[in-house]
């Protein structure tokens, strides 16, 4: 049995942040990955994927970007050789290939089960992240069995689908990049459109998530948000990282002859049925980016850019096509459903009692009600930005010194303990 101050689970980007707080303080730690740095990133990915933020937005603590395009967006690749240099940046306590098989109470503490052995340790940390597995709907189960199913950690690129027509559900980032790529490969895309947050690229010459950092958007804490749970289900941006900077929403997609239909409801063999709510679900997100627009103006008003702030852009709003509420894939050449719809995450190791009646980890700003459990990476966890990139260059720092208190609070109480003298009857 090893024995050491923490243990993390998850070599990712909250993961490697989280053991360089715990290092600048002083504590012991070890990341605990199944696969490699970055591992999701390397083989959960599409090969065309960028992220959604630009480069100088990818902030870690210790560490940033300091190349010669910070503007630009980084490639799947880039992300994976940018986190392997902040590994090495401060030689980071990593053991590779280690699979965590199970987290139990144990004396002092944690019990950490794996692959290669066993750890006896007083604090764990969980850095699994947010997109964790693929959260495919029960309606899927009742597609014929010779309909190809797919969802995004398991596509790379169009060639790898059958010919044919491709249903993808999902109209968040990952949905509309996918149904643009698969599009522009040859096959006729039908494109399902649910919940949506629709934004442009770039606003008034500045790219959108520059504005909403300025604004404090991002920097949001999870204590001022009147509805958290709610504020943790909204979907993810309308975005798409490219050189040139360009938008991606429904309207572009409408125009190159991706065909828009409503929200998915069931599965029935080779037919689908659809929600009569694309209007619907249309017009709120444009409304959403109205009052956000408005919000940047009036913002934008009392800054001083010496001119070269460009004037707001006309707004336009998303076209509203027919959309059928029943399909026949055989009859519509549709061989392929891809399921963008989302991420779940999954702690069947985790058998410590701190999970909720949907299977999440109860939490604080990461700190659990079991003394010395912390979970880091997840949506909103203490911002806005906390799933980010980006936000844990704010957040690990902060559950890093929560966790040096306790430490230091235990190490009182022990040393307490030792110099009380001894009481005798007399």
């Amino acid at each position: 049995m090893r024995r050491i101050e923490v243990v993390i689970v998850g070599g990712g980007q909250a993961g490697l942040a989280m053991s360089r707080s715990l290092t600048d303080r002083g504590i012991e730690n070890v990341v605990l990955e199944r696969g490699r740095i970055a591992e999701r990133w390397r083989s959960e990915r599409w090969d065309s994927l960028r992220m959604l933020s630009p480069r100088w937005q990818s902030r870690l603590p210790g560490f940033s970007y300091d190349g010669p395009d910070p503007y630009g967006y980084m490639s799947r690749l880039e992300v994976i050789a940018y986190l392997e240099r902040y590994a090495t940046s401060f030689d980071a306590p990593l053991e590779s290939g280690v699979t965590v098989t199970a987290v139990r109470s144990g004396p002092g503490g944690y019990r950490v089960d794996t692959d290669a052995g066993s750890w006896s340790v007083p604090n764990v940390v969980i850095a699994t992240g947010h997109s964790d597995q693929a959260n495919v709907p029960a309606l899927a189960t009742g597609l014929s069995g010779d309909v190809h199913q797919v969802v995004p950690s398991d596509y790379k690129r169009p060639a790898q689908l059958p010919e044919g027509g491709v249903l993808v559900v999902g109209a968040s980032a990952t949905g509309i990049q996918l149904a643009e790529e698969i599009h522009a490969s040859g096959r006729p895309v039908t494109l399902a459109v649910g919940h949506h947050t629709r934004l442009p690229r770039t606003y008034r010459g500045q790219d959108v998530l520059w504005w909403m950092e300025a604004m404090g958007i991002f920097d949001e804490r999870a204590e001022a948000v009147r509805d958290l749970e709610a504020a943790r289900r909204q979907p993810a941006f309308q975005l798409i990282g490219t050189p040139e900077r360009r938008t991606l929403d429904l309207t572009s997609l409408h125009v190159s002859g991706v065909r828009l239909v409503g929200r998915a409801l069931g599965a029935e063999g080779r037919r689908m049925v659809f929600a009569d709510d694309l209007v619907e679900s249309v017009v709120a997100a444009d409304a959403k980016l109205a009052k956000l627009r408005v919000r940047i103006d009036d913002f934008a008003a009392g800054l001083a850019f010496d001119g070269r702030l460009e004037p707001p852009e006309p707004f336009a709003m998303t076209p509203l096509p027919d959309a059928p509420t029943r399909l026949d894939l055989s009859a519509e050449g549709i061989r392929t459903v891809l399921w963008a719809t989302g991420y779940r995450r999954s702690y069947r190791w985790l058998h410590v009692p701190v999970l909720d009646e949907r299977g999440e980890i109860r939490h604080v700003g990461g700190v659990t009600d079991a003394p010395g459990l912390y979970v880091v990476g997840l949506r909103f966890l203490r911002r806005r930005k906390s799933s980010f990139l980006d936000g844990q260059a704010d957040d690990a720092p902060e559950l890093a010194e929560h966790l040096a208190q306790r430490r230091g609070s235990r190490q009182r109480c022990r040393q307490g303990r030792r110099s009380t003298p001894a009481t005798h009857a007399a």
